[in-house]
């Protein structure tokens, strides 16, 4: 399989790695990972499964902040409590990118 991008596995492999993310939650790093090789597998090469891992990790990080900020009395509070949304999903970033890279080099 080729490193072309292709939007739509690059979706369903975003899906799937949100979809296994939210149920593995609870394994500190091996849910990512799975979730992530899952995803790399589904994505088919390791350029997609990457672009696959920062795509739905991007827009949880804006909605969060954004969210925060409308949802909050106080936007300035809602804000901060946004970004530390933000920040404690960007931890799981390093576990789900290596999943990607692997199940995207066994694809």
């Amino acid at each position: 399989m080729s490193n072309a991008i292709e939007p739509r596995r690059v979706m369903k492999a975003s899906v799937w790695m949100v979809g296994l993310s939210l149920v593995l939650f609870w394994i500190p790093f091996l849910g990512p990972l799975v979730a992530g090789f899952v995803g790399g597998r589904k994505a088919g090469a390791v350029v997609p499964g990457v672009v696959a891992v920062f795509l739905p990790s991007v827009i949880f990080a804006v909605l969060a902040f954004v969210l925060g900020g409308v949802l909050a009395g106080l936007p300035v509070i809602g804000w901060v409590f946004g970004l530390g949304g933000a920040v404690v999903s960007s931890l799981q970033i390093g576990p789900l990118l290596l999943g990607a890279v692997l199940g995207g080099a066994t694809a």
